[in-house]
């Protein structure tokens, strides 16, 4: 991808510049995105009105077209469809009250089409996660949780995740989108690593560590992989080193509690291990049903770990 100059943008039309943004020009796909920004906001006014909310729909709407504009099979409706984008955004969040729903989700054209499928037909994801990296970790872990994460999504969860209000991770998340679009300038002409190829990665790590804990070698799967000095966290407050991390992983297994991974996320400075919980039959109320492993990385090993857990749902009581 190469930024500067573009002589298919300076033409200005949908076609040219969506045509070129798929070809992997960042200019026109800039362009693009300010030529309909005033569309994708008065769709979102119409629904949510104004305030933050509205603002988070276009500039959702924007991170979506950066990953999916190789959907776009019809260059010259490409307003609809990012208006199609914002709508979807404002509707989902009318319909879950406050809960957000994850890029993949909100623009799933190609019936049946996975995460996996997408990162292996959008190069333009490598460069998100490029750009990701050069945000600071009090932005970075709002953003991905937000974005990429298919659990931790809404702003309440991420702020219990980050112990910090819900006010404050409104304008983190502000401030990250923001930071995101200058890195993403910043980054056009980088070579960009491979997304998929570490996500792949990240998806065996989980799973080979899980299996290595259930063969009783999960410290040793620790002591090669994760730093030394490698912190357990909850939001903020530091609850040990790796032992503690060891021993409540005993002490699960021990109860007969599983760990099954469902969805991972991870970038060269930040991983996300979704996990559901499988409790014991005759102990189905054990642990909470999901878990997830949010992961601070250097060199590629573990720094800090928090884990969350997601709140247990209380079925209603039927009446007789």
């Amino acid at each position: 991808m190469r930024r500067g100059h573009s002589p298919v943008a300076e033409t200005g039309s949908d076609v040219a510049l969506t045509r070129a943004a798929q070809a992997g020009d960042v200019v026109a796909l800039g362009l693009l995105l300010e030529a309909h920004q005033p569309g994708m906001r008065a769709v979102a006014l119409s629904i949510l009105g104004p305030g933050a909310d509205a603002d988070d729909a276009v500039q959702n709407a924007a991170l979506t077209a950066l990953r999916r504009i190789g959907d776009v099979r019809d260059p010259a409706a490409v307003g609809p469809w990012l208006r199609m984008i914002v709508r979807n955004a404002c509707r989902s969040f009318l319909r879950t009250s406050s809960r957000g729903v994850p890029l993949d989700e909100l623009t799933r054209i190609a019936a049946g089409a996975g995460p996996e499928e997408v990162l292996e037909r959008h190069a333009l994801r490598d460069w998100i996660w490029e750009a990701m990296e050069e945000l600071s970790p009090t932005l970075r872990v709002p953003l991905v949780l937000r974005h990429f994460s298919s659990r931790v999504t809404s702003y309440d969860e991420i702020a219990r995740a980050c112990a910090v209000p819900v006010g404050t991770i409104r304008s983190r998340l502000s401030q990250g989108r923001a930071k995101l679009a200058e890195a993403l300038a910043a980054t056009a002409d980088g070579a960009h690593s491979d997304a998929r190829q570490r996500t792949s990665a990240s998806w065996e790590e989980a799973h080979g560590t899980l299996a290595a804990a259930e063969r009783g070698d999960f410290g040793k799967v620790l002591a090669e992989r994760w730093s030394p000095g490698a912190a357990l966290m909850r939001g903020d407050i530091r609850l040990g080193g790796t032992q503690a991390l060891l021993r409540g992983m005993e002490c699960d297994l021990t109860a007969g509690v599983r760990q099954r991974p469902v969805h991972v996320a991870a970038g060269k400075a930040l991983a996300v291990w979704e996990m559901d919980l499988i409790n014991p039959p005759d102990n189905p109320d054990h642990c909470p049903p999901a878990v997830a492993w949010i992961m601070t990385l250097a060199a590629g090993r573990v720094e800090r770990l928090r884990l969350f857990h997601g709140a247990r749902v209380v079925l209603p009581v039927a009446s007789v």
